[in-house]
């Protein structure tokens, strides 16, 4: 047994057993989830709470909180969409001309502006997303006022009119009536 043949005591979660039920919900990569399941949570009753949201379909990053994005941790809440791995190709682009004016339209949890400020430290980076979720979510990755709230240019600020260098937008792509047809993890 991977546990070394020791009952699991109580208290403590059986790593497993957890990989075993993640697994059977479906969850392709169980035995990474387990792990952070395990290492995020506060207790073993936060494992199996947040175990049981995902085996129900949640976003394992909305779950815990966060995603590893660009070589960062963002913060990802409930309903905002979770920043992918393929989208950090905008960034390696995007950072080959440095800009001292950068805006992350259609920003969500705004990791593309974070992890471009974190590789342009001087740039002035702004983010804009009609969501509210998405802007609170933002909020938290960048600075609160460079994150502005309403439908794409007309969310920003009149100062940033002409100023800006470079614009990096990872726009919707799934038309609002198809949403609720998608899988919940998506």
């Amino acid at each position: 047994r991977a546990d070394g043949g020791r009952p699991a005591r109580a208290g403590r979660v059986n790593e497993p057993q957890l990989v075993a039920a993640l697994r059977s919900a479906g969850c392709v990569f169980a035995e990474d989830e387990a792990r952070l399941l395990l290492a995020e949570a506060s207790s073993p009753a936060e494992v199996m709470a947040w175990a049981a949201r995902r085996m129900a379909g949640e976003p394992l990053e909305q779950i815990v909180g966060w995603a590893a994005f660009a070589g960062l941790r963002v913060a990802v809440d409930p309903g905002v969409f979770v920043p992918r791995h393929r989208s950090e190709l905008v960034v390696t682009v995007a950072a080959r001309e440095p800009a001292d004016v950068v805006v992350d339209l259609c920003c969500g949890s705004g990791a593309l502006g974070a992890a471009l400020a974190a590789r342009w430290p001087r740039a002035e980076v702004h983010a804009a997303d009609s969501d509210p979720a998405a802007v609170a979510c933002a909020r938290r990755n960048l600075p609160p006022d460079r994150v502005h709230q309403g439908d794409l240019y007309a969310a920003l600020p009149d100062e940033l009119r002409g100023r800006v260098d470079l614009l990096l937008v990872n726009a919707p792509y799934v038309p609002t009536e198809a949403i609720a047809t998608m899988p919940r993890e998506a």
